[in-house]
């Protein structure tokens, strides 16, 4: 599956900027039976041929989106946004949709789904959910494979404000955050605010829904 990389400015044992995926979304995903495979954003890249080789995508976590692309204002608290990382994720997002494939987008990569489909975002919470862990209710019609109370991981300080067109939301917190949503597609698309690679290791749960996930494209 194709998870485009993240773009660092500096990584010690590369000793040059880099292009990074967390280790641990990784390994979950390899834990739940995928093959992740990372893509350099290059802004050239024809996705509609790629794609035809890959059999689901997740767009993960990472820097804020420009707040130009929802008619945001670029504030103190947005931190490495940058242009080609954006473009190569609404670019990638659009053709997934469009070829039907799944798609899960984490924390950023649900901010993706939303912005493609004209939604916006609060570009700073009051109170950032930054090592967060939180419980919330997830209904079943969510479709993730998990349910009921679970317990989840957050980072962010961002959060959608109005969602797209055919963005359902799914799963809110008490403080009234958006934390998952379904996009009305002709594929399984989902986005989670949280982020499940933190805490799948001893939250069985949150290797359920990678499963469920992975499960989508083999099905």
């Amino acid at each position: 599956m194709a998870i485009v990389g993240r773009f660092s400015e500096s990584a010690s044992a590369i000793r040059y900027r880099a292009v990074l995926s967390a280790r641990e979304l990784l390994e979950l995903v390899w834990a739940a039976g995928g093959e992740p495979i990372q893509y350099l954003p290059t802004g050239t890249r024809d996705w509609q041929v790629e794609l035809s080789e890959i059999d689901a995508v997740i767009l993960p976590g990472g820097g804020d989106l420009d707040p130009a692309l929802y008619g945001g204002t670029l504030g103190p608290e947005i931190y490495d946004v940058n242009n080609l990382q954006d473009a190569e994720d609404l670019e990638l997002a659009r053709r997934a949709l469009e070829a039907e494939l799944p798609v899960l987008g984490i924390c950023r990569g649900m901010h993706v789904l939303n912005v493609l489909r004209g939604g916006t975002l609060n570009e700073h919470m009051d109170e950032p959910h930054r090592h967060v862990l939180q419980s919330i209710q997830v209904p079943v019609e969510a479709g993730l494979g998990l349910s009921g109370v679970v317990e989840i991981s957050c980072y962010h300080h961002q959060s959608i404000k109005e969602p797209g067109s055919g963005v359902e939301i799914t799963a809110v917190a008490g403080d009234g955050t958006f934390e998952a949503v379904s996009l009305r597609s002709g594929g399984w698309c989902k986005g989670v605010q949280w982020h499940p690679e933190d805490t799948w290791r001893t939250d069985p749960r949150q290797l359920l829904l990678m499963q469920t996930f992975i499960h989508q494209s083999s099905g």
